[in-house]
């Protein structure tokens, strides 16, 4: 059902508590803030056992519904917000033909159902913050058209700060939001433009999770990979590939691996060329192959893993030495592959570096600056020593884009085969001639 879309022990624990807590219903009815039809109408489900509610719901739900969310609208204690959020989750639990009372009280008042839970939603209060977010999420990926900005963009704001939050209640529920919204075009859409969201999944996936988190983020990055843009650069702008190959090879539940490997292959099939060198170097197709020796109990899995093997094989075995070179740069993954040490390699292909306005070379240098991994460091201190060598230009395309000046500085970092391979590029920048033209 619906409501189970969003399920969390913290939620329902807080909600049995909720239930049995009194709300001054009398007060508020005394000062003015709700009516007696309102006052008469919410002392009939306050606090009753589900027997007494149902009967009510089943007869007058619409009604109900709309006092629901009136009460929300105009009263903001939090206690007495945290109950009407437990009686709306109470009536839609078991009951999606419900969801319809509630999307569809804006022709009773425009601002409804959408206004009053944005508000809850930015509450300080956690437990309404995610009881908002769970009701939310029920009615938004019901709707029947595409969603307004004004509806989803404020949501998603929300889910940004929870995905990122050290609180393992709000990562949580903000990932089960985003599973049950990603079906729909625009959300995803919406969620690639808001970039805290896709740098909060892969943080929660670096953590390394258990089992059951690792699927949900997989399943929402599987998603996301149906849309071409999204599929186009999704691994350009926040390096995926080497984290979902990491994610499956330590994975012990099958349908881990399963959506990781439905994620390769949209990727694959949406856009290859931006995805298949990175997937090579992430040493995908090793594994891709010891996966189609293993017995799986979903055919799907099967189909997707002979699909990425022989588009990973067809792609590797017309692959030259430079475009492994080039496929390693391009990943921003560089490690001791047999190229970087190969004489043969630098004599032939050291100056294809300046090619396209010395596009490689501009990418081994911004590696050189920003990268913080020991191994990039080290392996791109030593390309640089080697373009040197082999380049007659060289030092002086090298110190025209700052890279001399890094290699210097790394000559003191704290790991021992950086400091060591940048002293042996700064021997090769010192020692070769500079040539200008």
């Amino acid at each position: 059902m619906a409501l189970t879309l969003v399920s969390n022990s913290y939620l329902e624990e807080s909600s049995a508590k909720i239930r049995a807590k009194p709300v001054p219903w009398e007060g508020y009815q005394r000062n003015g803030l709700v009516t007696s039809e309102e006052l008469a109408l919410i002392k009939r489900v306050d606090r009753q056992p589900r027997t007494k509610t149902e009967p009510l719901l089943i007869s007058d739900g619409r009604t109900f519904a709309l006092l629901y969310l009136s009460l929300l609208k105009k009263l903001n204690r939090t206690d007495t917000m945290q109950c009407i959020l437990v009686l709306i989750a109470d009536a839609l639990a078991d009951h999606d033909e419900r969801i319809p009372l509630f999307t569809t009280a804006s022709t009773q008042d425009p601002e409804l159902p959408y206004v009053p839970l944005l508000r809850a939603l930015e509450s300080s209060d956690e437990f309404l913050q995610l009881k908002s977010s769970q009701i939310l999420t029920v009615l938004l990926s019901s709707e029947p058209s595409p969603l307004q900005s004004q509806q989803l963009q404020p949501f998603l704001v929300v889910l940004s700060n929870l995905i990122q939050s050290a609180s393992s209640n709000k990562r949580d529920v903000a990932v089960q939001c985003l599973e049950a919204l990603l079906p729909r075009a625009e959300c995803r859409r919406a969620v690639w433009a808001n970039p805290g969201i896709i740098s909060g999944l892969r943080e929660i996936l670096r953590s390394k999770p258990g089992a059951q988190m690792s699927y949900q983020v997989g399943f929402s990055f599987w998603l996301l990979t149906f849309e071409q843009e999204i599929a186009e650069n999704i691994n350009q702008k926040y390096d995926i590939i080497q984290l979902l190959t990491d994610t499956a090879q330590a994975a012990v539940k099958e349908k881990v691996t399963r959506v990781i490997v439905a994620t390769f292959r949209n990727l694959v099939t949406k856009a290859p060329s931006q995805n298949l060198p990175a997937m090579l170097v992430a040493k995908l197709l090793p594994f891709v192959k010891s996966l189609s020796t293993r017995k799986w109990s979903d055919e799907d899995i099967v189909e997707d893993v002979q699909f990425l093997r022989d588009e990973l094989k067809a792609r590797f075995d017309s692959l030259t030495t430079y475009d492994e070179y080039s496929s390693e740069l391009a990943s921003g993954h560089l490690s001791w592959t047999p190229v970087h040490e190969s004489e043969a390699f630098w004599h032939d292909n050291a100056s294809r570096l300046n090619d396209r306005d010395s596009e490689q070379l501009k990418i081994l240098v911004k590696l050189l600056k920003e990268s913080q991994d020991p191994t990039v460091l080290a392996v791109s201190a030593h390309d640089i020593g080697k373009y040197v060598q082999h380049y007659e230009r060289g030092k002086k395309a090298v110190t025209d884009l700052g890279a001399k000046t890094r290699v210097m500085e790394l000559m003191t970092h704290d790991n021992a085969e950086v400091r060591y391979q940048a002293l042996i590029s700064v021997q090769r920048l010192i020692s070769q001639p500079w040539v200008s033209a």
